[in-house]
């Protein structure tokens, strides 16, 4: 009888517990999902700029084309810059297209065989100087990870090659420039990738280029070449907010080399610009 008693007041405390779990899981879940559409409804900065421009995106690219532009592209192994080539090689929006890298890239599209590849030192990149002369525009994708790189090798990549990479093509006179960032940075944040980050754009702004554009993307979804730890875990678990924010904290690829394009071809609109994620997504034309 007293264990009867036990074993029932036992079951009665666990479904007690088990009923406010579930509310409060609920509540935290309806709570969550508000905030996350709360987020996905703020406005982009320059919302109406960005719509225009992926509107306008047609008439500008034919525009780029007729001009008869050069461009060079830095990074174009890593996962934004490989899609970037075949978006400009797709588009036919450049009349010469340059791939300055480490190594040479063997390509079985007929399409892709018609760039040029230089093959440089970014140690010794005033070596190269010529390199860089006589292009309009430049692209770059460089960089690295803390985790594969290390600290130094990580700022010797994401500042160091970057800077001297603006610095060779301004003096090459390269008019406008691309900068893949990231979302979060910040010169002034305590966090080194941030920080480098947000080091690099203030200086590459200040190099005194006729145009700079900054993208800031956020977790990149495509399926990476290089395995970065954690991730893969990362993009899984923001799959599900991506279908119902797809602004929010993601963005493929080819909307990130999409907007670039589509920025390249666009008319000026200041010296320096800085595009964050939901601002990609809304020049690509994937979202309003």
């Amino acid at each position: 009888m007293v264990t009867s008693l036990f074993i029932s007041r036992s079951l009665h405390r666990r479904m007690s517990f088990l009923k406010k779990f579930s509310v409060i899981t609920a509540v935290s879940a309806a709570l969550l999902a508000a905030l996350i559409a709360y987020l996905q409804s703020l406005p982009a900065e320059n919302q109406a700029w960005n719509i225009r421009m992926a509107e306008s995106a047609p008439d500008n690219r034919a525009t780029l084309k007729e001009a008869n532009e050069g461009c060079f592209i830095v990074g174009y192994t890593g996962e934004v810059g490989k899609v970037l080539v075949q978006e400009i090689l797709k588009n036919q929006v450049f009349k010469r297209v340059v791939l300055i890298g480490r190594r040479k890239v063997e390509f079985d599209d007929d399409v892709m065989k018609s760039v040029e590849q230089h093959v440089v030192d970014f140690d010794k990149l005033d070596e190269y100087k010529e390199t860089f002369q006589g292009i309009d525009q430049g692209f770059c994708c460089l960089g690295t990870t803390r985790g594969k790189a290390g600290a130094k090798g990580f700022v010797k990549v994401d500042y160091d090659y970057v800077m001297n990479t603006a610095r060779l093509a301004k003096e090459g006179g390269v008019k406008h420039f691309h900068l893949v960032s990231s979302g979060g940075a910040n010169k002034n944040s305590s966090l080194l990738y941030t920080q480098t980050k947000g080091r690099v754009e203030a200086d590459v702004s200040d190099l005194g280029f006729d145009r700079v554009s900054i993208y800031r993307p956020a977790v990149l979804m495509c399926d990476r070449t290089e395995k970065r730890s954690g991730e893969g875990v990362l993009r899984t678990l923001l799959k599900p907010i991506a279908y119902f924010a797809p602004t929010l904290a993601s963005i493929p690829t080819t909307t990130v080399a999409k907007a670039m394009v589509n920025i390249a071809a666009s008319p000026k609109e200041k010296d320096v610009i800085i595009l964050e994620n939901k601002a990609l997504h809304q020049i690509a034309g994937a979202a309003q």
